[in-house]
């Protein structure tokens, strides 16, 4: 039985509002070190992002 690709909804910025779809080349994704990679508004530059599902 296959499965069904998740939907990823709407990603906003939670500090400017900046919105777009989550994983859109419209956002930055950026590498932190012992983080790992981010996505970042091209906005503010704020990595305070939620994506809906």
């Amino acid at each position: 039985m296959a499965s069904e690709p998740h939907a990823i909804g709407p990603s906003q910025c939670r500090n400017c509002g900046f919105e777009a779809p989550g994983g859109d080349d419209a956002w930055r994704r950026i590498d932190v070190p012992k983080l790992g990679r981010m996505t970042q508004c091209p906005d503010c530059e704020s990595t305070d992002v939620i994506t809906s599902r």
